[in-house]
């Protein structure tokens, strides 16, 4: 006695590339909006400034760090490449 399952009735309609645009659709308007400003945008010029004159991420951490603004130095690392490559 064997079970068989039977193929779904939709496989023959089954379209894998409408079923993948609805799911990058969903994806789309489940994508977190981003909201806050960076406490970094404050510094944005110094940063910039600072970062074209050779400091690491880790100077510009420490350089924050003198400011009271405390973030990882990965944290600014980001940052500028977000800000620039924009």
């Amino acid at each position: 006695m064997t079970d068989s399952v039977p193929p779904p009735s939709h496989a023959n309609t089954f379209d894998a590339a409408a079923e993948a645009a609805a799911l990058r659709e969903q994806t789309r308007a489940r994508r977190r909006k981003r909201l806050a400003v960076s406490r970094l945008d404050r510094y944005a010029l110094e940063l910039r400034a600072l970062h074209g004159a050779g400091s690491t991420t880790a100077e510009l951490q420490r350089w924050l760090s003198d400011r009271r603004v405390r973030v990882h130095h990965s944290t600014v690392a980001r940052w500028l490449k977000r800000r620039l490559a924009g």
